[in-house]
């Protein structure tokens, strides 16, 4: 959290003072950086130059280095060799200024909220006042003053990311490093806690991040990505979309499995991805890729619906990179071994009516309704404590509702009969991975649980290994893997048996784009073959990856439909605003807007107004320079799904959503 925190007790003190704070315009110097674990060489001859107050984007795959980049500058190890500086001094003697959020974030789970901020503020020397004013001026910040005396182990994930990085700032540092601190944080709480790192940042704070999210990369000043460990591009996340030559057409399409195959082998088609109800193709010239693709598409037979011209987004030029210098999204074939029994289309694999749980006085799940088809992907999605983890619970039979109907793979009434347990998958929020046990102890054990055959059963965990990226690698403890191939293993686990029905609670938390596009592909090949899916994810720009989508809040079912008409259907306008100072901007808006239609992405502002896009512009820019603050492009933007998340949220809590 704040660096390695047995060791900060050793750090002498040391005087800011003699930092000669003119604030040198470079606040991070990596020169020629390189760790190596015998003889595996992590980190390959690392530059960076990072100025203050900056907020800069580390982001690569797993693997690719980032957390030893992290762990060298905030001193917990050394490098190899190479230089690390932070103001001009060495990694090690610059901790006293530097705040460090590990992955795992080090909070003491039977310590309460104060009680956390307490301790790390004595290790930190600092004196009880300060540690005082300074710990309740941050839990103010965060929304999270009322929870003062509650157990950091009680809090939700988005909680306790904010009193990790509260622990981590109540030294105030003049550097702050976060190692994906937003894994397993939901949309709403992502956004609140960006904006407090905006703020941070405006008042001269330099901030390094790593992210798998590329939405979150977005708000960054510059990124730089990170591959094989070694740096291949570094600019602002406009200059690396721009950067790519490429132009994105979103295609709808009659068989959007058949389409991506389709379009794949389509010569002058850069990329193809498949979403929920639609493919992104990459092109190099949009009016020659939708003559192709009309062309391809009707001599295969197949429908051409409708192709949109819009940007690129970071996660192509990402992907893109990463092809370029020797990164993969292929994934070997399924050893497929059962026949599906074929269903009348439309046959409901998953159902709810009415569904209500109780705990206590607590009401988590209300009046909750469902229908998930066979070979339908349903996305399930909603803030920390909405009520979707309980819901799956009830959903595949593990909990018991207070009241209401269900039906799961042709059963009712009761869902723990061997015949369903056989047809249904489910990769919980916590991995479903014992991780005093091997990779291939795990896969042994559920293959046994799920009763695969023994005939079957190395083949299959040759796959789940190999979809890995872990050939070889079975004999390693589970618990000695990063978050990312865990989840791949899980998923792996969760699949082995062919199930009919599969329920994902957060499967791709913590994986990189190239991985979370090879999970998708996955998932949509299970689909295709008829297996109904119901997944949750924090991460929007995956749930486009859904048929259909039901957004949670506060326990119940508030809107429900397709990624396109969930998004039809909000009124209003998205406005794209750059200024010449953007944080200030987002600061005047709030004062008069409700603070979720204002969001700061890097340089540009987006507000969501409901009046006519040109007269949301003209009020907008008026009130500007009316303070002194000059808008230099406005344009109409289409909404993202996070976007419309918020307003969705925000809206039902105003109407009354309990």
């Amino acid at each position: 959290m704040t660096g390695a925190l047995e060791e900060l007790n050793e750090v002498e003190a040391f005087d800011l003072e003699t930092l000669a704070f003119e604030e040198p315009q470079v606040a991070i110097d990596v020169r020629e950086l390189r760790k190596s674990y015998g003889a595996l060489e992590a980190v390959k001859g690392v530059g960076l130059e990072i100025k203050a107050g900056e907020i800069f984007g580390l982001i690569g795959p797993d693997g690719a280095g980032k957390t030893s980049v992290f762990q060298i500058l905030g001193g917990v190890m050394s490098q190899t060799s190479g230089r690390a500086e932070m103001y001009g001094v060495g990694a090690r003697d610059a901790r006293p200024f530097v705040g460090y959020l590990t992955q795992t974030f080090s909070l003491y789970q039977d310590m309460t909220v104060l009680e956390n901020l307490h301790y790390i503020g004595e290790l930190r020397r600092l004196r009880r006042a300060d540690i005082e004013e300074r710990g309740m001026r941050y839990l103010r910040m965060f929304d999270m003053a009322r929870f003062t005396d509650r157990l950091a182990g009680s809090l939700s994930g988005g909680m306790k990311q904010k009193l990790a990085l509260a622990c981590a700032l109540i030294a105030e540092p003049k550097i702050l490093l976060l190692d994906e601190p937003t894994t397993g944080v939901d949309p709403v709480s992502r956004r609140e806690f960006w904006d407090t790192l905006v703020h941070l940042s405006g008042q001269g704070m330099t901030i390094v991040v790593a992210t798998p999210y590329l939405d979150e990369a977005e708000r960054c000043t510059r990124v730089a990505l990170m591959f094989d460990g070694q740096i291949h591009q570094t600019g602002t996340p406009a200059e690396i979309r721009h950067g790519l030559g490429l132009e994105r057409l979103e295609v709808h399409a009659s068989e959007l499995g058949r389409a991506e195959d389709v379009l794949a082998s389509t010569e002058g088609i850069d990329d193809v991805q498949r979403f929920g109800d639609r493919l992104d193709l990459m092109v190099k010239d949009p009016a020659r890729g939708e003559e192709l693709t009309r062309a391809a598409l009707g001599a295969a037979g197949l429908e051409t619906r409708g192709v949109r011209h819009t940007s690129p987004t970071l996660e192509n030029a990402f992907v893109s990179i990463l092809r370029a210098n020797g990164g993969t999204t292929a994934t070997p074939a399924f050893p497929r071994r059962r026949q599906f029994r074929q269903r009348p289309e439309g046959t409901v694999a998953i159902g709810a009516r009415s569904l209500h749980k109780r705990f206590g006085g607590f009401h988590a799940v209300r009046d909750v309704n469902i229908e998930v088809k066979y070979g339908e992907i349903y996305g399930l999605l909603g803030a920390n404590g909405a009520g979707k983890t309980t819901t799956i619970k009830i959903l595949c039979g593990l909990l018991a509702p207070t009241s209401g109907e269900m039906e799961l793979a042709g059963e009712r009434g009761s869902l723990r009969s061997s015949f369903v347990r056989q047809r249904l998958g489910y990769m919980s929020q916590k991995f479903s991975l014992y991780d005093d046990l091997t990779i291939e102890e795990n896969l042994d054990f559920f293959a046994g649980v799920y009763g695969v055959p023994r005939e079957e059963r190395e083949e299959k965990k040759r796959w789940v290994l190999a979809v890995s990226g872990l050939e070889g690698r079975g004999h390693m403890l589970t618990a000695s893997l990063p978050g990312g191939w865990k989840q791949r293993v899980a998923f792996g686990a969760a699949v082995m048996h062919e199930p009919s029905v599969l329920f994902l609670d957060e499967p791709t938390s913590g994986v990189d784009p190239l991985a979370r596009r090879a999970f998708w592909k996955m998932i949509n090949s299970f689909a295709d073959r008829g297996v109904a899916v119901l997944v949750t994810t924090h991460y929007l720009e995956e749930a486009e990856q859904c048929n259909r989508l039901g957004f949670m809040v506060a326990g119940e079912l508030v809107a429900q439909g397709t990624p396109t008409g969930i998004k039809a259907e909000q009124g209003g306008h998205l406005l794209e605003l750059v200024t010449d100072r953007p944080q200030a901007a987002a600061d005047l808006l709030k004062e008069t807007l409700e603070r979720w239609r204002v969001s700061l992405f890097g340089d540009r502002l987006h507000v969501i107004v409901d009046e006519a896009a040109d007269a949301g512009v003209r009020r907008i820019t008026e009130r500007l320079a009316a303070a002194g603050i000059g808008v230099l492009k406005a344009h109409e933007e289409s909404y993202s799904l996070e976007d419309v998340f918020i307003a969705v949220v925000e809206k039902a809590k105003k109407g009354g959503a309990k």
